[in-house]
């Protein structure tokens, strides 16, 4: 399986081949997108209505929502000169270090 810098590699030849005027905010609208149709899928399946009985199709949705959230992401760090790998590490570095149970308030302090 690729790394997530390969699958940005991969991503970044994809696109100029595909959409070589696309503008650095578009990714963005495209994981907004996204998250709208996570959001339908959970609210839908919450509401029981529109899928199956078994719930297979929500959990489809849900699983391609996040597939696609991912390649937006991907999208928009190659767009804006970010590497996703670096903004997930740095990001993680910062969140371990919360301890919401702890220090209610802000998560580091009380």
């Amino acid at each position: 399986m690729p790394s997530i810098n390969e699958y940005q590699n991969l991503h970044q030849i994809w696109v100029n081949h595909n959409f070589p005027d696309q503008k650095p905010h578009e990714p963005l609208l495209g994981i907004v997108e996204e998250v709208g149709e996570l959001s339908h899928a959970h609210l839908k399946s919450d509401q029981g209505i529109r899928e199956g009985a078994s719930g297979v199709d929500s959990f489809l949705q849900r699983a391609d929502a996040l597939g696609d959230i991912f390649i937006y992401m991907l999208s928009y760090c190659n767009a804006n000169n970010l590497r996703l790998e670096v903004c997930i590490e740095d990001a993680w570095r910062e969140v371990k270090k919360r301890d919401w149970r702890r220090y209610p308030t802000d998560g580091v302090s009380c």
